[in-house]
Order: structure tokens, then sequence, then C-alpha cells
């Protein structure tokens, strides 16, 4: 989940043409270890977080809790991109106008279904956005076979239960497609940007767009401090954390194992929501996770490039 974020699951991409760019050079084990243990901490920090911030939910809600961390990664990618918003063309605002609203709208339908299905089924439904790229834009049989692997997790995800909530499945197949776009944005915007100012600027702008959301919430539920102590983890542990721990790793590991990581955010998020929330899954649920995960992993590690 790069919420990223995003989650998400972070803007990673915008950033990963200039590290990629860079010559490479034989990486020692310890580097290549150290890259690894990265990975670790990043997934299990952008999990963590976003666990940490459903906790604020009765307080803040999910709109109040993704309001607070908007705010923090702005922070963080202001300091880091450092974005000259001065010299920016219309033909490099629209694309961050655009990535600002994919941003926001992406963590809000991911947290908003957080709320209803739970963390572990969420950042599965969620995860459907970059595997559905990968394999929209791959003509390989093998990829086909991925393709129905994932249509069959994604079935029994969302088959008629009576206590199934649609609604909140819904909100997780909105920002499975936010993400999806968000990577399709994020490309244009590092073309047209160079290193993490796109990011930071959309960053910044999506953060605009929540102030007064976050206003509204506050003067209609005033907010405790231990809610907003866990709104700011949220932000700390699933934007600011992975954000950084990523361009670390992408220095240090290769592209197809950093994508092979990703893949497993999903039984992450599972085992954080099962340990740290109790929300405990079926084995139908677990069989549907594990064939979303087998469908990215079996994609990437029979990928030629």
């Amino acid at each position: 989940m790069r919420t990223r974020t995003a989650s998400a699951p972070t803007p990673t991409p915008a950033s990963a043409p200039s590290l990629a760019a860079s010559p490479a050079a034989p990486e020692p084990p310890g580097g290549r270890l150290a890259g690894v243990a990265t990975m670790v901490g990043s997934g299990l920090s952008n999990q963590t977080g976003a666990a940490i911030g459903s906790l604020a939910f009765p307080v803040l809600g999910p709109v109040g809790v993704v309001a607070v961390r908007q705010y923090v990664a702005a922070l963080v990618l202001l300091a880091v991109g450092r974005p000259r918003l001065r010299n920016f063309t219309w033909r490099q605002w629209w694309p961050v106008v655009l990535l600002a609203l994919v941003l926001g709208t992406m963590n809000l339908s991911l947290y908003s279904a957080i709320d209803r299905v739970g963390l572990g089924l969420a950042v599965t439904l969620e995860f459907l956005g970059p595997l559905a790229i990968a394999l929209a834009t791959s003509r390989r049989r093998m990829d086909v076979c991925c393709a129905v692997i994932a249509a069959a997790g994604v079935v029994t995800l969302m088959r008629p239960q009576p206590s199934a909530d649609y609604l909140g499945m819904a909100l997780g197949l909105l920002a499975a497609g936010c993400w999806a776009s968000y990577i399709l944005l994020n490309r244009t915007v590092g073309r047209r940007i160079p290193g993490a100012q796109g990011a930071a600027a959309a960053s910044c702008l999506s953060a605009l767009m929540f102030l007064p959301i976050g206003v509204v919430v506050a003067l209609r539920h005033p907010p405790t401090a231990g809610a907003v102590a866990c709104a700011v983890a949220a932000g700390v542990l699933s934007s600011a954390v992975p954000y950084l721990a990523d361009l670390f790793t992408l220095r240090h590991v290769p592209a197809r194992a950093f994508g092979l990581f990703m893949s497993v955010n999903p039984v992450l998020a599972a085992l954080v929501g099962l340990i740290g929330l109790g929300q405990g899954l079926g084995a139908p649920e677990w069989a549907a996770i594990g064939a979303i995960v087998a469908a990215n992993a079996l994609s990437i590690l029979t990928s030629r490039g």
C-alpha cells in the first residue's frame, strides 16, 4: 500500500528515473542486505502506519486522518523535493494538478475502505491497480494466466455474503483505479519535472485541498490529543518513512526485486490487521490474497525486461 503514499502506496515512480539513470556499480553484499532490510522495514512501516491511523477513525473519521496525513506528507516532500513552483510551465502544472487530485482521492478511498472492510482486504483491492497496469501492458501468455489468477482472487474476495460490505469493496477498487492513474501520471510528471519537485508540488496541492476539510472536521468533531497523534503517526509511518526508505532501496536493490517485494504488501497488511487490530480473515480471504500476490510475483519473475 503506497498510501503511499500510498501506500501505498509514496511518490517513488517520479524519482525512480533519475536513480535508475545513474551509473550502476557492483553492489557489495552489505549494501544489498541493507536494501532488503530497508524494504522490509518500509513495508511494515507503511502498513503499521495505516493501522495506527485507523485508531483515530472514531474521533476524526477517515477524512480527518487522511487530511492530517496529507499535511505530514507535504511537509516531508517539500523539504526533500524543494520544488521551484514559479518556474513551472502550464505543460508541467497540469499533470501535477491531476496527480494531486488522484493522490487525495486514492488515500481517502483507501482509508474509507479500511474503515469498512479492514486493512488486509482494503490494501489487497488497492493493489489491483498497479497489477492491472502491469498485466494490461503485456502481451505474454503467462501474463494472461496471471490475470486469470488475480481475477479469481477478486471474485473470491467479492463473493456474495450476508456480511459483505460492497461499498467498502467499491472504495477499495476506487483506490486501485487511483493508484493506477497515480503511476501513469507520475511517469509524466517525472519526465517533465526534475527530481522529486513534481511529487512535492502535487503533495503540497493535495494538502491545500484538504485544508478546509480538516478545519471542518476539527470544528464538528474536536480532536483529542491521542487521535491527532495517531493521525500524525500515520503520516510519518505511511508517507515519510516509506518515501525516504524507497529512495535508499532503489539504489541498492534491483528494480525486479523491489517490485517483487512490493507485491507482498497485501500479506503484510493482513498480518498487521490481524495482530495489531484483531481483524481476522477466513481461509477464502487468505487464499484470495495469496492468489493476487502470486499473480504479481509470477508476472515479475517470468518477465524478461
